[in-house]
């Protein structure tokens, strides 16, 4: 029997919202020392990580050489995907950085923070990319050496026998399938999470911090509209030479979707017959570029976590260096590879990017407030990146 529409995830989630604001208000105390359920999800997220954003990479890179004529699509969709999530990043945090929400406004408590203040040189941050020990590195959970290793392990593993790549990429597959059912898993536990968490902040905090939200969320859509009416537009045009607003009008219905249901993974069948059907997409471009983009392409999701890094920065008291922020580009631009199309998922990733510049995970308590209702907009985002990605690899094909 389907579950009723009524006891779905998000709407338990903003249940559990409501009644954490409640639980934390009248009941601090209790709160403060019930902690440990919310401490428990955020653990559960972070355990996901790393098996999460290899597996992902791993596939991504090693199925463009599955067949001769699919490796020239695959490499342009890979060089676009990460061309454009590196763009979305970059202007989230030009954005963030213009309008500056929660500016001078120290009105989230935190423990000490582990921060380096001193400005590394530009060797100093290159060499941190290579792990002298990759076992050390997923010890310690370094995410950009073990980006940068997967990265490397799996263009190594295109030039190997084919009956050896198929077998790894097999193994790395199966991974990934796992790692997403057990996402689905945790993400099913966020209404709990999220009570506990919201229940410790508002105890410790009060409700400020959850008011200064609206500054923050003005941001971000405001990011996302210049990414989404402008900055994607402008691609399709200079390098595609088609209309991009005529074809939004004709592939429209899978935006819409993905903006109603926040899952790139569910809008993925109706994604692949409006662009066939509708947009002028080969099956075979469509085929391909569709379902790796609702895999790597996370334009929005990418665009968001680093606004909402910086934000928590802001009202925590924290000042990012330049060479912080450059660290949040490329853990947020490569790591976005690695998040899941299922509703939600984007919290996985963003427990990775807070301890890539020290914030601690428990943070993300206050932006999960307004977590659901920015994921439809992001997703709606991620959508209409893949759907232009595949336009443009076909225009870019038939010349």
């Amino acid at each position: 029997m389907a579950r009723p529409k009524l006891l779905n995830v998000e709407n338990l989630t903003l249940l559990g919202i409501v009644l954490g604001v409640v639980y934390g208000s009248f009941w601090p105390e209790v709160a403060l020392h019930t902690d440990v359920v919310g401490t428990l999800y955020l653990k559960l997220l972070k355990m996901l990580i790393i098996p999460l954003v290899v597996a992902s990479i791993f596939i991504a890179i090693t199925s463009l050489s599955s067949k001769e004529e699919l490796k020239s699509i695959g490499l342009k969709a890979f060089v676009y995907y990460l061309s454009t999530t590196a763009l979305a990043v970059t202007l989230g945090l030009v954005v963030f950085n213009i309008i500056q929400p929660g500016a001078g406004e120290h009105i989230l408590q935190t423990q000490t923070l582990n921060i380096a203040k001193k400005e590394l040189s530009l060797s100093d941050f290159l060499l941190s990319f290579v792990p002298a020990n990759i076992f050390e590195a997923l010890s310690k959970g370094s995410i950009l050496p073990i980006i940068f290793f997967t990265i490397f392990f799996a263009v190594g593993a295109l030039f190997i026998q084919e009956s050896k790549r198929q077998t790894l990429y097999s193994f790395f597959d199966a991974v990934n399938d796992a790692m997403m059912e057990l996402a689905k898993w945790v993400i099913a536990l966020t209404p709990i999470g999220v009570f506990s968490l919201i229940g410790a902040t508002v105890a410790k905090n009060g409700l400020t911090p959850l008011l200064q939200l609206y500054s923050y969320v003005l941001t971000v859509l405001a990011a996302l509209a210049i990414h989404a009416v402008i900055v994607l537009p402008a691609i399709g045009y200079i390098f595609g030479r088609f209309n991009p607003y005529a074809y939004f009008l004709r592939i429209k219905e899978a935006p819409l979707i993905a903006f109603s249901t926040a899952s790139s993974s569910a809008t993925l069948p109706v994604s692949l017959e409006v662009a066939e059907t509708k947009g002028g997409v080969s099956k075979k471009v469509a085929g391909f570029v569709l379902p790796l983009g609702a895999t790597i392409n996370m334009d929005g999701t990418a665009l968001y976590e680093s606004i909402a890094v910086m934000f928590i920065a802001n009202i925590s008291g924290v000042e990012l260096t330049l060479a912080q922020q450059l660290t949040v580009f490329l853990t947020v631009t490569f790591a976005s590879i690695g998040a899941a199309g299922i509703p939600g998922a984007g919290l996985i990733m963003m427990t990775m990017v807070l301890d890539s510049v020290g914030l601690p995970a428990s943070s993300i308590a206050l932006i999960i407030a307004v977590d659901r209702f920015l994921d439809m907009f992001r997703t709606a985002v991620n959508n209409w990146g893949d759907l232009l990605g595949a336009r443009l690899i076909e225009a870019l094909l038939r010349r």
